[in-house]
């Protein structure tokens, strides 16, 4: 039996979290921390998450998408929930939510969406083939059709810019 040919993996049994304290050293002079120290953090979860679900090393091949929609403070607890929304062949889109926590308040913001590409790599350090996803969730298959469509969109522009 092939890598490909195993049983598909669920979304959710990808599923990695990663959280830190926002120290002083993280931060700009106005106390928003610096998108470098979150786009580390959103890296090494949607990593864990690629890895998860192909059981085999998992390099980042693209960030697609980073969403900032509100800054985070320092002292705040920063919370990255990634999962695997995609597969191909070789490749995972894996989609990283970020939430900032007040500790002190207990008040969470939803402050970023990330989506990334990973690629499963063999001892080679050659592509490898991942296992498909099982989508027997609603929220799941949309999450997947989803994915699959941005996919499509940046193949499309870079044939489109080829020419």
């Amino acid at each position: 039996m092939t890598e490909r040919q195993e049983v598909p993996r669920k979304p959710d049994d990808s599923v990695a979290v990663v959280s830190e304290l926002m120290m002083p050293h993280q931060v700009n002079n106005l106390g928003h921390v610096f998108g470098g120290e979150l786009l580390s953090m959103v890296d090494r979860a949607a990593a864990v998450s690629a890895m998860r679900h192909a059981r085999s090393p998992s390099v980042t091949v693209s960030i697609d998408r980073v969403d900032f929609v509100e800054p985070i403070y320092t002292g705040e607890l920063v919370t990255c929930t990634a999962r695997v929304n995609f597969v191909g062949r070789t490749s995972m889109e894996v989609g990283v939510r970020v939430l900032a926590e007040n500790l002190l308040t207990g008040e969470k913001r939803h402050t970023n969406t990330c989506l990334l590409t990973f690629v499963a790599i063999d001892a080679d350090h050659r592509p490898c083939p991942v296992p498909p996803l099982e989508l027997s969730d609603p929220s799941d298959a949309r999450r997947a059709r989803e994915a699959k469509r941005r996919r499509e969109v940046r193949e499309e522009l870079d044939r489109e810019l080829q020419e």
